[in-house]
């Protein structure tokens, strides 16, 4: 077999940036993280210590998690990348303004990002997150709902107390965002009971519309709420918006491809998980839009006993998941959706291409689209 090759190649024509993206996300985490712990530390004890797990900081019962990333309240491995914080710290340097303007904003989309993580572990049935148990099932749902919310309240608190004269600004941001994201997360649901075939069946036009809103709203925002917390002009604020809209799209994209394709050992999860679980992903819809027998092997397989409604769908079997995947990589679904992953950043670099920015900024955000994107969970 021939060694994998990225699932995204780097793009030749990004400007020499100071630092690499790791090093730009432990630069934006290092100036955030002080902030997002003081956050944190306000919670009651009981949703403090859930929040605190859910970053990888302690273990269940509170216990420092020694010797795991993150443990240290690095935000390393442990609590994520710090994707989002340094998009708003990135937002702010790109409209001329200290990083720190943008420490307030970083920190409520953070906490945003972890709220909704724990909801759609609840909904989604999932038992692990970053290799560890999610926190639904190491407390339970009902402690599990209750720290989201926290989180959530939280977020808007932090936001709100954030001193300059844009935070009246920023907080309708972040509310429009909230909307988009419950909006995508509600069409993701409804996905599930959505027939795989015939005029009900998901359209990739709708699979797209819901990842902006799921995925790409907050990532949107967090750029948008740097520019914002600085005072950059509108036409600022809603390119790096839309630039992080667009990036959201391809995050998820990708993300799908490591759903059916992904490596156990770095993901964490099952490989064709999203197949067994019978999730309507990127992959698998654009399979079946294609015209042409696997495509049609793939309608037939995925209706018969891959269907959660036939009653030996309980457990599909490794032979039909199997072939599931190769039908979806016969009929075209995995190069369409790497096809979109490339749309969507060539849309992201464009309307950072369309407005001014801080030149040194600006490079480390297109530098930082494709670590996004290219990546091994």
């Amino acid at each position: 077999m021939t060694a994998p090759t990225p699932l995204l190649p780097r793009p030749t024509t990004t400007p020499p940036v100071p630092a690499s993206a790791a090093q730009t996300l432990a630069r934006c985490r290092s100036l955030v993280l002080p902030a997002l712990t003081a956050a944190v530390d306000r919670l009651h004890p009981y949703p403090g210590e859930m929040a605190a797990f859910s970053f990888g900081w302690c273990e269940v019962g509170g216990t420092p998690a020694a010797g795991r990333p993150g443990a240290d309240k690095s935000g390393g491995k442990g609590g994520g990348k710090g994707v989002r914080q340094a998009l708003a710290v990135l937002g702010a340097e790109a409209a001329g303004a200290p990083g720190a303007t943008a420490v307030a904003g970083a920190v409520a989309v953070e906490l945003i990002h972890a709220f909704s993580l724990l909801h759609d572990d609840i909904m989604d049935g999932d038992e692990t997150r970053r290799r560890r148990a999610s926190v639904w099932k190491a407390y339970g749902t009902g402690p599990a709902v209750l720290a989201g919310d926290a989180l959530f309240a939280l977020a808007v608190q932090t936001l709100a107390e954030s001193h300059g004269p844009h935070g009246g600004a920023a907080i309708r941001q972040l509310s429009g965002a909230l909307g988009d994201l419950v909006r995508g997360q509600a069409e993701d649901l409804l996905f599930e009971s959505r027939p795989w075939t015939g005029p009900d069946a998901v359209r990739t036009a709708e699979y797209r519309a819901m990842a902006e809103g799921k995925t790409g709203a907050l990532l949107g925002c967090a750029a948008a709420l740097g520019a914002q917390l600085a005072g950059a002009p509108e036409p600022v604020v809603t390119a790096l918006d839309r630039a992080g809209r667009h990036v959201g799209v391809a995050f998820q994209a990708v993300d799908d491809l490591l759903g059916i394709w992904g490596d156990p050992r770095v993901t964490g999860k099952p490989v064709h998980g999203d197949l067994r679980r019978r999730k309507k992903t990127l992959p698998v819809l654009a399979a079946l839009a294609a015209d042409g027998p696997a495509a049609r092997e793939l309608a037939t397989l995925l209706t018969g006993n891959l269907d959660a409604d036939a009653p030996d769908a309980d457990a599909p079997d490794d032979a039909a998941v199997h072939r599931a995947a190769e039908l979806v990589e016969e009929a075209g679904g995995r190069a369409a959706t790497l096809a979109e992953a490339h749309h969507h950043l060539d849309a992201a670099r464009a309307q950072l291409a369309s407005v001014p920015l801080a030149p040194t900024a600006a490079a480390e955000l297109l530098a930082l689209l494709p670590f996004l994107v290219d990546r091994a969970l």
